[in-house]
């Protein structure tokens, strides 16, 4: 797949667009002012393998303990303002990575000018979110589609902040639909050449949101389009690191393990679920491209998956150790294990 070509807008110690990496992002359940829990969400994201973080900022005190979280942490720290301009300069002023804001809550335009101008005089980049949720009052009531009013509304916002002298941006234009998400990020993309974060807004619970999400971003992926990405998820943050991860992955577009296991069915006569969960936690912090098969009898042992660097098969209470479809070991099932452990160590 060709990608899209786009501004590099800096964020932090990360660069987001050009040819840098697909981003992945989440945010945080606490606020700032949550110190103690908020920064242990931080540091166990970042050990997931999350690259960016967004804090929600409610009040002058969330913005100001931004300072303290980014000396503890290492990836970049978003705040994400709505409503009360004044937080977002706040934040900036705190030396905030950048900032997120949706221009149709900020209020009147003056208000946003001020925004800009601290983001500008900071060298803060900033994401102009726009959702089906908050669409300029000029397009709301009208009878365009859906996504019609959220793309003139992100460039009625744009052209305002460029108007003002910003280009240090982001864009997203988030819809709770996969069509219409897919649809209206496939029209930005042919206006503008800034990064876009990509996601499903208010995409739900569980299997149905990361279905919803892998849909849409694999979709606009494949197209070149999206630069940073944010499986929205309801509940523990850290599953959508994992599942973000899990797209990137599967469109060759993450350096990292995969794990390959076969369905169980009735010739499998281990806890195949178990051992391929152990050998998933084993291999999650791998950054090399490497495929790890853990196949639950010898039809899918090293037959079916040959083109694994490392697998293991289990049959009648034993274990085969093979690489690239040769088997190198025969053991028993722990033995077996142990013996791929050994082996990953080279990839690590």
């Amino acid at each position: 797949m060709e990608r899209r070509k786009t501004r590099v807008v800096k964020v932090g110690n990360k660069y987001i667009g050009g040819d840098y990496p697909i981003l992945i992002q989440s945010m945080s359940t606490y606020l700032p002012s949550e110190y103690d829990e908020c920064l242990k969400e931080i540091k166990a994201l970042e050990d997931e393998g999350c690259e960016l973080v967004r804090v929600a900022v409610k009040t002058i005190e969330d913005a100001r303990m931004i300072k303290k979280i980014k000396e503890n942490v290492s990836i970049p720290i978003v705040a994400d303002i709505h409503f009360d301009y004044l937080l977002g300069i706040e934040a900036i002023e705190a030396g905030v990575d950048g900032i997120r804001f949706n221009p149709g809550n900020i209020g009147a335009d003056e208000n946003l000018k001020k925004l800009v101008d601290s983001a500008i005089t900071h060298n803060t980049p900033v994401r102009i979110g726009v959702n089906s949720g908050s669409l300029n009052p000029k397009f709301k009531n009208t009878d365009m589609p859906i996504v019609d009013k959220a793309v003139e509304s992100l460039k009625y916002y744009v052209s305002l902040c460029e108007e003002y002298g910003l280009t240090n941006i982001i864009l997203s234009i988030k819809m709770s639909s996969t069509l219409e998400t897919i649809e209206a990020y496939e029209k930005v993309s042919q206006i503008y050449d800034y990064p876009l974060h990509l996601g499903v807004t208010e995409a739900g619970m569980g299997d149905n949101a990361i279905t919803k999400s892998a849909i849409a971003l694999g979709n606009l992926l494949l197209s070149g389009i999206g630069d940073t990405i944010r499986v929205s998820i309801t509940g523990n943050p850290l599953r959508e690191v994992t599942a973000a991860k899990d797209i990137l992955r599967a469109l060759n577009l993450h350096n990292s393990a995969d794990l390959i296991s076969c369905p169980t069915c009735g010739r499998t006569e281990i806890d195949l679920e178990h051992y391929a969960s152990l050998v998933n936690e084993r291999i999650k912090h791998i950054k090399k491209n490497i495929k790890v098969a853990v196949m639950g009898c010898i039809v899918n042992g090293p037959g079916e998956a040959r083109e694994a660097d490392l697998g293991v098969a289990f049959v009648s209470g034993q274990g085969v150790l093979f690489k690239k479809g040769k088997t190198v070991f025969r053991g028993t099932i722990d033995e077996a294990i142990d013996e791929l452990s050994k082996e990953l160590k080279e990839y690590e």
